[in-house]
């Protein structure tokens, strides 16, 4: 069908009907003919075809710097092994002063040929979704493994707190052990306090339930009032978020050279930890960083901790003379265990002036006492009251 365009040029032109006419017929403006005649002497042919809509210049564009910055951040926390889609880089572009929606860098990014389509993905409205309300409510570990350049196998062990998906504690180790998950859980009370709840798979290191015992770290959780909590076996999801955590890890991992030895693959991990915690922004916390949202809130204690009382965790070694040092309200105790514990591992539960003392290889407690602030010695035996005469 031949276009209006086509039709009144002919009817004029060619036919010499008078403009008016033509309008009528066609149903146009009179002006519209009129420049359509302009065009046609300069343009021929070429003006009957259809005029594009698009506007000659437009305000909103993104600039060619702004295209580069989107460009360049994309190359560079992709190489990083970092997350690099549009919501990390508008958050990066806006702690460098600069605002672009995340739709006008998706677009940005397909017209350069960098977005993959994915393969489609089960609906998120089909997982039930659990988040602890308050940071140390739950904290959520499992460890993963990670080759050395010879090709050494090791263990990263993670701590995550649930609420917040703040790295607690990332470390490496030849192998993972259950002395190690209870050192490191200590280390980690000692620098953020006790969780209400530690959510674990069924690995021995954190439970021997299915042996029908308890191993060291089972009985340190119950010492400090810890409930915990064990996923269904074959069934990793439970703990997602440290798992999703460990994904991240070994993507951003898979962009270095392989670390040569154990020391120098803790260097990456506290690298990697400092950049997932201070500076990546998680969809799933609006954009915040998790060292953020974890020092937001007030912290939950373990049931039968209150906050207010002196409830930590520390360890320490038993000195030669079977002694171990406590400091109390500013003041320093002397707590025998006996010279046959000397120089051994120990970790000390303090619930105010209850004192459990337990070897950290094994979680047998070896002493427990009741605190007496007036006294700088705390014998194994208290000495008896004298009789009144």
């Amino acid at each position: 069908m031949a276009s209006t365009a086509r039709l009144v040029i002919t009817a004029v032109v060619k036919q010499h009907r008078p403009v008016a006419e033509v309008a009528a017929t066609y149903g146009v403006h009179r002006s519209w003919i009129y420049r359509l005649l302009r065009r046609y002497e300069v343009e021929g042919e070429a003006a009957l075809e259809p005029r594009s809509r698009r506007p000659k210049t437009s305000p909103t564009a993104v600039s060619e710097d702004t295209v580069a910055a989107i460009l360049a951040l994309r190359e560079q926390l992709g190489g990083a092994g970092h997350d690099h889609g549009p919501g990390t880089i508008a958050h990066h572009l806006t702690r460098q002063g600069v605002a672009v929606s995340e739709a006008t860098i998706w677009r940005t990014l397909h017209r350069h040929g960098l977005i993959v389509p994915e393969p489609k993905k089960r609906p998120k409205s089909s997982y039930i979704r659990f988040e602890a309300d308050i940071p140390n409510e739950c904290w959520q570990s499992d460890f993963t493994h990670v080759r050395l350049a010879d090709r050494t196998d090791t263990e990263v062990l993670t701590f995550l707190d649930d609420h917040s998906r703040y790295a607690l504690s990332v470390t490496a180790h030849q192998p993972v052990t259950g002395t190690t998950v209870t050192t490191r859980f200590t280390a980690a009370t000692a620098d953020h306090g006790v969780p209400a709840t530690v959510l674990t798979d069924n690995g021995l290191v954190y439970t021997t339930r299915a042996l029908g015992a308890r191993n060291a770290f089972q009985r340190l959780l119950i010492t400090l009032g810890v409930h915990q909590k064990n996923g269904a076996p074959n069934h990793p999801q439970t703990q997602g978020k440290v798992e999703r955590f460990q994904q991240t890890l070994k993507k951003h991992l898979a962009t270095r050279p392989p670390a040569r030895t154990l020391d120098e693959l803790q260097a990456q991990l506290d690298t990697f930890t400092a950049y997932y915690n201070d500076v990546r922004p998680h969809r799933s916390l609006d954009g915040r960083t998790p060292r953020a949202v974890y020092l937001a809130r007030p912290k939950a204690t373990p049931i039968g901790s209150p906050a207010g009382k002196d409830n930590r965790v520390r360890t320490d070694k038993i000195d030669a003379a079977g002694k171990v040092t406590l400091r109390y309200n500013g003041r320093l105790h002397h707590i025998g265990v006996g010279r046959t514990h000397a120089r051994t591992p120990v970790v000390l539960v303090i619930q105010d002036l209850h004192v459990t003392i337990a070897r950290a290889d094994t979680g047998e407690i070896i002493r427990e006492l009741t605190l007496d602030p007036t006294r700088d010695y705390q014998p194994q035996r208290p000495p008896e009251p004298r009789p009144h005469h």
